[in-house]
């Protein structure tokens, strides 16, 4: 741990008021679209083709430097998973959490760069409607949605945290019957990552999914969604970007494996449609997994272990109608 470099943030301030924004890349170690766009938008600063005029940006370009050092997704876990300070930092991660979040808690609005498995469309996660219920309370969605819309991708998916708590439920129950031990994993709040973190003391924060690992796209994606972002906000003089029209997808349900050897039937991609009663997959005693419902296929991963999440289903929502 001692070799490893130190936790970087780099922050730009304008002289006038505004709002202050916090950007990250690299939150899982081998998902570098983000690291690159932003190295591309602080090169841009230092030179002074772009400028700050308004409000602060905090970049981050390697949130996770155990797991980036390493090329993979974790350090010791998944920073993007029950995240929250410790008095008893065990784990990397959380001496990442103890860093991470009082800088979070420094800002109002976060964009957080990530990448998936194999090919697909970008896509950006965006938090709850406004509510005042237990698991994930809001009141931002009015502005979030309007992030959303300016960061120049095509399609939402919402409903993370609440399919999430439903996983660990089904999750605990198969632990139960198989006579396994509480875990971690088995707490509703686990899902709880960097925005869904931001929304817990007051700010926003989207997710975007810049497309896949390899896609060299990704970085354009990631580049330009920040510069839309600083002009969204008013950090830079630039012209706002357009409110874009987004097909929207809320997550339904998630399906775990089983067994490490359970095996899709097909190279699914996220955004792959599939009709009820379709087969998506076989466990590894041979099983059909087949879909409740129709809809479509989000987050697959074929090299998921057991007890973890295997894919999730989402439906047509027409929240940004």
């Amino acid at each position: 741990m001692n070799a490893l470099p130190p936790f970087k943030s780099v922050r730009y301030a304008g002289r006038a008021p505004g709002t202050r924004l916090i950007v990250l890349g690299a939150v899982h170690g081998n998902e570098t679209c983000g690291t690159r766009a932003i190295e591309r938008v602080l090169a841009e600063l230092d030179r002074g083709d772009l400028v700050i005029t308004a409000g602060s940006v905090s970049f981050v370009p390697i949130t996770n430097p155990l797991a980036y050092a390493n090329g993979r997704r974790t350090g010791d876990r998944n920073l993007n998973r029950a995240l929250q300070p410790t008095d008893t930092p065990r784990e990397f991660e959380d001496h990442v959490a103890n860093w991470l979040c009082p800088l979070l808690a420094a800002h109002e609005v976060l964009l957080d760069l990530h990448s998936f498995h194999g090919n697909g469309q970008p896509f950006v996660m965006v938090g709850p409607l406004d509510n005042r219920g237990a698991l994930e309370p809001f009141a931002q969605a009015t502005r979030e949605e309007a992030l959303a819309r300016c960061l120049g991708v095509d399609r939402a998916v919402d409903g993370w945290l609440d399919t999430y708590a439903a996983g660990v439920a089904q999750r605990r129950r198969a632990a139960e019957a198989a006579g396994l031990a509480e875990a971690l994993e088995m707490d509703p709040r686990y899902g709880v990552g960097t925005t869904e973190y931001m929304r817990s003391i007051g700010g926003c924060g989207l997710t975007l999914e810049c497309g896949g690992h390899e896609d060299p796209q990704s970085v354009e994606v990631g580049y330009h969604a920040i510069r839309h972002v600083l002009a969204h906000l008013g950090l830079t003089a630039e012209p706002a970007p357009p409110q874009r029209k987004l097909r929207t997808l809320s997550l339904a349900s998630v399906v775990d494996k089983q067994d490490a050897a359970d095996a899709f039937v097909r190279d699914w991609r996220s955004f792959d449609p599939v009709r009820q009663g379709e087969l998506i997959g076989r466990r590894a005693g041979g099983e059909p997994v087949a879909a409740p419902h129709d809809g479509w296929i989000i987050f697959p991963y074929a090299a998921a272990a057991a007890r973890q999440e295997w894919f999730y289903l989402a439906r047509a929502s027409s929240r940004f109608d």
